[in-house]
């Protein structure tokens, strides 16, 4: 395996990795995945994986933004098919950078020289903007806990996308002011003043130097 860059977004705590391909005439060889390079390029001791999910969507639907405690849940996103926009949103309560969007185009493409995938780690909530048909896959660092989600709206007024990337972000907002497909689940989601009320959000308290702080139990 080799990645080639680690790249940090305007949240420095999420980043783009970027995994090299090796092409010849019949196409291309990577190695996808070795754990121990994975947690070397994110600064980590281990980098653990315990459930791998994948998700396929049409152009026009929007998922997330998404995020687990009990247990907290970093996800690494990889495009499978197509392309999408991926974002995360830090809700860590205390943060300075609390409630701020960063986001990236992320494609599969079989003539690039690499892969990217985005590093999302807990803390941060975590949605798709699929603007095109695409699959993707979340390589996620926990196992999925039932009633431990929570849902916020990426419309959300009172979101701050001024860490955003000026052309996804015009994309991302010109997308969302259409009639985009969201389950219910995400409909009844909360804004960002909703979640700062909500008595789960004191699972996600920001610590300097650490992903998360656990203040309370659920």
């Amino acid at each position: 395996m080799k990645i080639e860059s680690v790249t940090e977004l305007a949240l420095p705590e999420v980043k783009i990795l970027r995994f090299a391909r090796f092409p010849d005439e019949r196409g291309y060889f990577t190695e996808v995945f070795r754990s121990t390079q994975v947690a070397e390029a994110l600064g980590m001791d281990v980098f653990e994986v315990v459930q791998v999910n994948e998700s396929s969507s049409h152009a026009g639907v929007v998922r997330g933004l998404h995020a687990q405690w009990n247990p907290w849940q970093g996800k690494l996103v990889r495009p499978l098919h197509g392309k999408f926009i991926d974002l995360a949103a830090d809700i860590r309560k205390g943060s300075p950078s609390f409630g701020k969007v960063v986001a990236c185009q992320l494609r599969q493409d079989p003539a690039a020289m690499a892969d990217e995938w985005i590093w999302v780690p807990p803390g941060f909530a975590h949605g798709v903007v699929f603007n095109d048909r695409g699959t993707i896959q979340y390589v996620c660092t926990s196992a999925w806990s039932p009633g431990c989600e929570l849902s916020i709206r990426p419309d959300s007024g009172d979101l701050d996308w001024s860490s955003c990337d000026p052309e996804l972000r015009e994309e991302i907002q010109g997308f969302l002011s259409l009639e985009v497909v969201v389950n219910e689940k995400d409909q009844a989601g909360l804004t960002l003043e909703g979640w700062a009320a909500d008595p789960r959000s004191g699972a996600f308290t920001y610590a300097p130097g650490e992903p998360f702080e656990v203040r309370t139990a659920f």
